[in-house]
């Protein structure tokens, strides 16, 4: 939704340092503005969002096949047929193997590897020091996208509707066989299980997006520490000690329960030390281009500490007092609401909305003093006014201006009716559209639009539309 009025800059973030983590010494390697640099030097320019599929990479992959740093080999195909391909670059005795997009919808790393191919293939530009170390220690072996047929509805699961990451022991799935054949022909020292998570995570305690989050995940349901666990465990050391640099006290540690039927859980079971990234939320960064840049930078420096072993320093206690995930965030909370009744009944709550796959709806009520907001305002002092309802009809969209927008938004109107209803329920107006005959409810409840008013002495105040808060 465009900006047509005075948005308020709300976004709540803690700011809290990561209480027990160690930070870099001044005197240490890890270098962001480098990882900036070479981030915006090596970006792949045609991939710009994050809902691009199989057809959209294939060029990226087919090129390499000819004078590249990359032997470029199809594994095999997905249910629908699709390739899936693995890119192997590097002559070192170090062998790493990083997958992506097992989810469809997941696709914060895959954008990141393609960034990371363009970076290997460079030469003579300020960054040899890193590539050559890289790739003289080490042999890497890609896989950016195992289930395009997932990606191609931009959806979690395969076309058997299975999810590939509860798959690994039974192997129903091509594309998991195709990954368990990978890893039992390569046998690779290291693995990287690249995903996504919801943008709800937040660090435990805190108001903090969780914006990555890590963990070296358990081989049996002791959730012991071997020499493989431990590995994977100095290696997250490294990338927390980077990322706090980006973003202070926004990394998470994930889940460790074991999953018998993931792949994570297995790879280290069977030998492979397993890096599970997580790729969550940030501010005002629906795209995930900023958070695409984490996962280039801080998987670059990872097969760094990897081709040098340097990772052999950490302590595994470091590991541990990376803070947990919770997931206690929503888009926008508002608090402190007075409600009144037609019944002349008055009550106090908090409001939750989330954006959801369509409409921002509201998601929960009560007492949410223990949640966090993207967004947050203390309506104390304000009362909850549902809105009216315009009752012009509009032929479409395109016929109510901008301007008749906002002064209907003053005097009290929430919602217009409209005969023809864009399909995806996406406009640039601060208003709901409803059908011609569809009336706008006047109660408060879970799963009602987020749009409505906070009055003062039943004036309207503010607007909530679309997810945003508005000065009127």
């Amino acid at each position: 939704m465009k900006k047509l009025f005075y948005l308020l800059p709300l976004f709540v973030m803690s700011g809290l340092n990561c209480t027990g983590q160690a930070n870099p010494p001044k005197d240490s390697a890890y270098d962001p503005e480098m990882f900036d640099r070479a981030f915006e030097a090596f970006r792949e320019k045609r991939i710009v969002k994050k809902t691009f599929k199989h057809e959209d990479i294939m060029p990226l992959i087919e090129h390499r096949k000819q004078g590249s740093v990359f032997s470029v080999k199809a594994l095999g195909a997905s249910v629908e047929g699709r390739s899936v391909y693995q890119l192997t670059c590097g002559k070192g005795e170090t062998k790493v193997m990083l997958w992506s997009q097992m989810h469809g919808d997941e696709s914060t790393a895959t954008m990141a590897l393609f960034d990371i191919f363009n970076f290997l293939e460079g030469e003579n530009d300020g960054f040899d020091a890193l590539r050559n170390h890289i790739l003289e220690h080490t042999t890497l072996y890609f896989i950016p996208m195992l289930n395009p047929d997932g990606a191609e509805r931009f959806r979690r699961r395969n076309s058997y509707d299975f999810d590939l990451n509860r798959d690994a022991v039974r192997a129903q799935a091509p594309e998991s066989v195709i990954l368990r054949e990978a890893r039992e022909r390569e046998q690779p020292d290291f693995g990287f299980n690249l995903h996504d998570q919801n943008i709800y995570y937040n660090v435990s305690g805190t108001s903090t997006p969780a914006t990555i989050s890590v963990l070296a995940p358990a081989f049996n349901e002791a959730r012991e520490v071997n020499e493989v666990r431990k590995r994977a465990m100095q290696v997250i050391v490294g990338m927390n000690r980077l990322l706090q640099q980006y973003i202070p006290g926004g990394v998470g540690k994930y889940d460790d329960t074991f999953e018998p039927r993931a792949f994570g859980d297995n790879f280290q079971k069977w030998g492979t030390s397993t890096i599970l990234i997580e790729s969550g939320g940030y501010p005002d960064d629906p795209e995930k281009q900023y958070i695409r840049k984490l996962n280039f930078a801080v998987i670059l420096n990872a097969l760094s500490e990897i081709a040098s072993e340097n990772y052999r320093e950490y302590e595994t206690e470091e590991y541990f007092r990376i803070p947990d995930n919770d997931s206690k965030l929503t888009d926008l909370l508002i608090r402190n609401v007075e409600i009144r009744r037609s019944d002349s009944k008055r009550y106090r709550t908090d409001i939750s909305i989330k954006q959801g796959e369509g409409l921002p709806r509201i998601r929960d009520l009560g007492d949410l003093s223990v949640f966090y907001g993207y967004r947050e305002l203390d309506a104390s002092g304000y009362t909850w006014m549902p809105g009216k309802v315009y009752n012009k009809v509009y032929p479409s969209v395109r016929a109510i201006a901008p301007e008749e927008a906002d002064s209907l938004l003053k005097k009290g109107y929430i919602a217009v009716r409209v005969n023809s209803l864009p399909e995806d329920d996406k406009t640039d107006l601060p208003l709901l559209l409803l059908p011609e005959k569809e009336k706008l409810h006047g109660d408060l409840f879970i799963g009602r639009p987020g749009y409505f008013f906070l009055a003062k002495e039943g004036k309207p105040v503010y607007a909530i539309v679309d997810g945003e808060i508005v000065k009127l």
